[in-house]
């Protein structure tokens, strides 16, 4: 046989291996505390030695879809602080509840003097950090994930965007702006029906190089500027403030990002944060210490250029594991703490919280990948009533109460790691990588069955189908 029908040959082959691949076992559920009977959210579900996995929503529902090969592996539920449900894949029966039992942590009896442990919260953080080259990723690997970009005011969302995206990460010794990418490779959903003040993302776009003599909104007339150049404003804007470089090249990455200049997990840590240990919990069957996160003598700051993101005091939680000081899971957030901060934050957003972050990580061949992002942050998108003629105080109060202050979620659901270095190869080399998650892609039905994706939670769950219907109404 020649070697280019051989090579159609195997093409065929790899090709209906695929194919076959895709059928699936589709697995539900719920999961709830025993005690309190109330849905546990952020509860992992995943097949044990795999990858494949998901969390479960704020109604504690979940749903994993499970290639066939897997049905006689074991389907683990976890959450910190509580026992583990355990049961094979083929044998799972969903028309029950999920109950999961709080589980508590015994110290040991035992003490190595040989290596101390560390007692303090602040001790066992350093400790954590100066495990990380230990415990993270030391080299190449690939994620497949989902990502879902909400956008809404007090009253609906206005902005949805749905997008399966590839990472390439070339590991934790290496600088992220340089040796990590990500590109957006399907997309099922994009609407956007905000109230965008384009005359305001037209003038920060045109001082974003200014020091002086800088553009105000008065001085700009709207018939001035053409539509494209609004555009090119507004999808500037947007990338500045929720861009995916944000998420995974600058300082909230605060892990992977350690290393960096002036990072908020680096040398200076203490500085800007302090760590008083809570106490020690229990992660499917592992010590876990629970760390509280809070403020220090200095501000803690993002620098991002455009944008007065500073004078913040930082709080939250880490989980790092007992044994090897890995760090599972980091809720954190920034809270306005300096006086011009406090200003600014009540006046342009609405609230004091600029940035919520929860990462969770998997373990798998002795290193943490991420497996589950999850940002949160308020969003500058119209700055007063857009109305003409007389309006009434109630009207005005209204608006600015409900309708003037956004705020923007993006989560980020990873199913997959890839280790292979000729799968790496292949897609490095193949890849567009691209990261911009505000182009419109067409939608492919047959992708989407076969893909892992966040389930929504009932009240959003609605407000994307009310979205979805007036999205529909105003293309129409």
């Amino acid at each position: 046989m020649h070697y280019t029908r051989l090579k159609k040959v195997l093409i065929l082959i790899v090709f209906f291996t695929s194919f076959v691949s895709f059928s699936q076992i589709e697995i539900r559920g719920k999961v709830v505390d025993f005690m309190e009977l109330l849905p546990i959210e952020n509860a992992s579900i995943y097949i044990k030695n795999t990858t494949i996995g998901t969390i479960s929503n704020s109604d504690g529902r979940f749903v994993l879809l499970v290639p066939n090969q897997h049905e006689n592996d074991t389907l683990v539920v976890s959450s910190i602080g509580f026992k583990s449900f355990k049961v094979k894949v083929g044998d799972y029966d969903g028309s029950e509840d999920i109950f999961l039992e709080e589980d508590v942590a015994a110290l040991d009896e035992i003490v190595i003097v040989a290596d101390p442990r560390p007692t303090t919260g602040n001790e066992i953080v350093l400790k954590a950090l100066e495990r990380l080259s230990e415990n993270m990723p030391d080299s190449a690997y690939l994620q497949k994930g989902f990502l879902r970009h909400k956008e809404r005011n007090k009253i609906e969302f206005k902005w949805l965007i749905e997008s399966a995206i590839t990472v390439y990460d070339s590991g934790y010794n290496s600088k992220s702006n340089e040796h990590l990418k990500v590109n957006v490779d399907e997309m099922r959903k994009s609407y956007d029906l905000r109230d965008v003040d384009s005359i305001f993302a037209y003038v920060s776009y045109k001082n974003r190089n200014v020091k002086r003599n800088r553009l105000r909104a008065n001085d700009i007339r709207r018939q001035d500027v053409s539509r494209s150049q609004l555009v090119k404003s507004i999808k500037w804007n947007d990338t500045r403030v929720n861009g995916l470089q944000n998420i995974f090249q600058g300082k909230l990455n605060l892990l992977r990002n350690s290393q960096n200049a002036k990072a908020l997990f680096g040398d200076g840590i203490l500085d800007t944060h302090q760590f008083q240990l809570d106490t020690i919990l229990v992660d499917d069957s592992r010590k876990i210490y629970k760390i509280k996160i809070d403020e220090s003598k200095d501000y803690v700051g993002l620098g991002t250029k455009g944008i007065y993101n500073e004078g913040y005091k930082a709080q939250g939680w880490l989980y790092i594991y007992y044994d090897n000081y890995a760090i599972k899971k980091i809720e954190y957030e920034l809270v306005a703490a300096s006086d011009a901060q406090k200003s600014r934050s009540k006046r342009l957003l609405g609230t004091q919280i600029n940035h919520k972050l929860i990462i969770n990580y998997i373990e798998y061949n002795d290193k943490m990948y991420p497996n589950y992002i999850y940002y949160e942050t308020p969003k500058l998108v119209n700055v007063g009533l857009k109305t003409t003629g007389r309006v009434s105080q109630k009207e005005i109060d209204r608006y600015n109460r409900e309708e003037r202050y956004y705020s923007t979620v993006q989560e980020i659901l990873f199913s997959e790691i890839i280790l292979d270095k000729e799968i790496i190869y292949q897609e490095l080399n193949t890849k567009p990588w691209d990261m911009d998650i505000f182009v419109s892609k067409p939608y492919n039905k047959d992708f989407w069955k076969n893909y892992n994706v966040l389930l929504e939670s009932e009240e959003d769950e609605q407000l994307i189908e009310d979205l979805s219907q007036r999205a529909s109404l105003f293309k129409d």
